[in-house]
């Protein structure tokens, strides 16, 4: 009997929106307050049909919803949020704009896990250069395929592996091409403190639409 494995792609949220998701709603329904809480979350329902955590997967929806409780204070108070899990290093005019400290602990945690793993690890390498389709990824990071397309389903729903492109077979199939999120990472410990960061792929800060209303005003 021949595997037939399912690749589940979310082309919802970019990469990095997914992989900041759960952590950027834990600190968010940890700094707004129980009172609060309900009312932007009966609010964004009214207005959107969505509750918070999908309000996310599209970070204007939210800012909308945070301008009419918060007005102007809702910058602050967004950039708060983002802080708490990630910050954008522009400390030189020659550092690279990309390079982003990893804050909250769990989102550091699963970065570290995942580059701990071997499999892991060599699946994102082998797409650091170019996204390629899956039994490229699989014969050149040498994972077997039973447990490569776990893991790389692993990768793609913590928005650590993104599609970028496509390729057509010859009976006329779209194929996906993945890519590391990722074209960087370094671990440091400073003070007993395990430092994470990581150097973004441009088209990952650019499809953020967290960064972009944070960030980017």
């Amino acid at each position: 009997m021949d595997y037939n494995p399912t690749i589940i792609v979310l082309d919802i949220m970019s990469g990095l929106d997914t992989l900041i998701a759960k952590s950027l709603d834990s600190t968010i329904k940890e700094n707004l307050g129980k009172k609060t809480l309900q009312k932007v979350e009966q609010r964004l329902f009214e207005k959107y049909g969505i509750n918070l955590t999908q309000s996310i997967e599209d970070f204007t929806k939210l800012d909308s919803v945070l301008r009419e409780f918060f007005g102007e204070g809702a910058e602050g108070l967004e950039k708060q949020f983002l802080e708490n899990i990630v910050t954008l290093e522009k400390e030189s005019k020659t550092q690279n704009p990309n390079w982003v400290a990893i804050e909250d602990s769990s989102l550091a945690k699963l970065i570290l896990e995942s580059f701990g793993d071997e499999d892991k690890k060599n699946i994102l390498n082998s797409v650091l250069d170019e996204p390629r389709i899956i039994s490229e990824i699989l014969e050149i990071s040498q994972v077997p395929q039973t447990s490569g397309y776990r893991k790389i389903n692993s990768l793609i729903d913590n928005g650590m592996l993104i599609v970028q492109g496509h390729v057509t077979t010859h009976d006329g199939k779209k194929v996906n091409k993945y890519k590391s999120i990722f074209d960087n990472v370094t671990i440091n410990i400073e003070k007993n403190k395990v430092i994470v960061k990581v150097l973004l792929a441009k088209e990952s800060i650019e499809k953020s639409s967290v960064i972009q209303v944070v960030q980017c005003r």
